[in-house]
């Protein structure tokens, strides 16, 4: 509870939590950690999402908009959700494997100020401009992305981003 509260608050060095996380990972399967994300998806997200999460990714889609599901979570937990809903890019955290193994050591992070950057790498490289891009997020933690492009999307928000959100303006849908 100590945690979910400082991560609520947006007061948790995140960076330190991932890569001191990371390090509990060491000498892991990489293919094991893959199957049991695979499974964690299949029994415990998948009956979760919201059906308004995919009526709106199926509008984007219809409008020819690029879907990127950008997370915190790994490669490993982002991957079956992206593919469970549809989404062909992903901008994850990663961790560093050789030979199948983790090594203990983050190869990137997606959080905050990271995650800004992720972005306007892949949409560098992928002829999109973030000021005519969508984002969608229940998190005050996600603050600097939902700044950062063209349509800010409040779904489901903590009660510091709502707060936040009505203040600019921006949408707040409540998503079953």
């Amino acid at each position: 509870m100590y945690w979910q509260a400082l991560y609520k608050l947006a007061v948790l060095d995140m960076d330190a939590v991932f890569t001191r996380l990371v390090e509990d990972l060491r000498g892991d399967s990489e293919a094991e950690m893959i199957a049991k994300c695979e499974i964690w998806y299949r029994d415990h997200v998948a009956p979760q999402v919201a059906p308004a999460a995919l009526v709106a990714i199926e509008h984007h889609r219809r409008a020819g908009h690029l879907i990127v599901l950008a997370t915190g979570s790994t490669q490993y937990a982002a991957r079956p959700v992206a593919q469970g809903v549809g989404i062909e890019h992903i901008l994850s955290s990663e961790l560093e494997v050789e030979a199948g193994v983790f090594t203990g050591r983050p190869a990137a992070f997606c959080f905050g100020h990271h995650k800004v950057t992720l972005a306007e790498r892949w949409a560098a490289r992928h002829g999109v401009e973030l000021s005519a891009s969508y984002f969608y997020s229940d998190s005050y933690n996600d603050l600097p992305m939902l700044e950062r492009v063209g349509t800010a999307i409040a779904v489901n928000p903590d009660a510091r981003l709502l707060r936040h959100a009505r203040r600019r303006g921006w949408a707040t849908p409540r998503w079953a």
